[in-house]
């Protein structure tokens, strides 16, 4: 057995950001030999070798020269490029959460790997803890309407996770969650504001397209200017870094509560 799995040191690639996300919050960055090139959104990981994701991968030898014990995927996932690499000769754990709990499943089960049972206690706790603040600061006031969407063409709203941050803000999210939606829907929704997360552009979602979709005229949130840009790692990681997330979505529902009550 090599030395390495012999003292319980995993050598993991890890080709989702929410699994390289979880690790560095266990404390176990050491584990990680390769990253995917979205990680070092969320994490400190920039020395790593990086490949592309379970969408496109660009290099499967380069990843096998790591000598890695387990590669660490995740949604979305291209099928010809997951057959490729499960045809290898390389462990595969795939994740795939819906909802908070799910996420806390993800930690306990990535915690066990790497043998950090009690990180992933304290850390699913410090998340209970952050969530349950947002929860108690938005109890008794006004639920507003948001309309969460993760991209724009085809429009899609953000994941189920982002549905339960925003109620625990104290909104109702507008639309299924995860899904496609039609612009007519948003606008017979009328939500009180438009939230912009779109995967792998950061913060570079651009809120002025909203204000010229024709169907959304009338919309509540384009009329009052009520559309906001939240960094697409900070909602769309399904991993501890979501209490940022939760954070900044609660902060644009506070300011948006206060220009409405402000409104004559």
């Amino acid at each position: 057995m090599p030395r390495h799995l012999a003292t319980g040191h995993l050598r993991i690639v890890s080709l989702a950001p929410n699994a390289t996300s979880i690790l560095c919050a266990l404390g176990a960055r050491s584990s990680l030999v390769g990253v995917t090139r979205w990680c070092a959104d969320v994490a400190p990981v920039n020395h790593l070798p990086k490949f592309g994701d379970c969408w496109k991968l660009e290099s499967i030898p380069r990843i096998l020269k790591l000598k890695p014990d387990l590669v660490i995927g995740s949604v979305p996932f291209k099928a010809e490029t997951l057959g490729k690499l499960l045809e290898q000769p390389v462990r595969f754990l795939a994740l795939n959460p819906r909802s908070l709990f799910d996420i806390e499943v993800d930690i306990r089960v990535v915690a066990g790997l790497v043998g950090r049972d009690s990180a992933a206690a304290r850390v699913i706790a410090k998340m209970r803890k952050g969530l349950a603040k947002i929860r108690l600061k938005s109890r008794g006031k006004k639920r507003l309407r948001v309309y969460c969407e993760a991209w724009p063409n085809p429009r899609i709203t953000s994941p189920p996770w982002v549905a339960e941050l925003a109620a625990i803000g104290g909104a109702e999210f507008v639309g299924t969650p995860g899904a496609r939606i039609l612009e007519e829907d948003v606008a017979a929704a009328n939500p009180d504001l438009i939230i912009l997360a779109w995967a792998a552009t950061g913060d570079r979602a651009k809120s002025e397209k909203c204000y010229q979709v024709a169907a959304w005229k009338e919309v509540a949130a384009i009329k009052n200017r009520r559309v906001f840009v939240i960094k697409d790692e900070l909602l769309n990681t399904p991993a501890p870094i979501l209490t940022r997330g939760a954070r900044q979505l609660a902060k644009v529902l506070s300011i948006s509560k206060r220009q409405i009550m402000r409104q004559p």
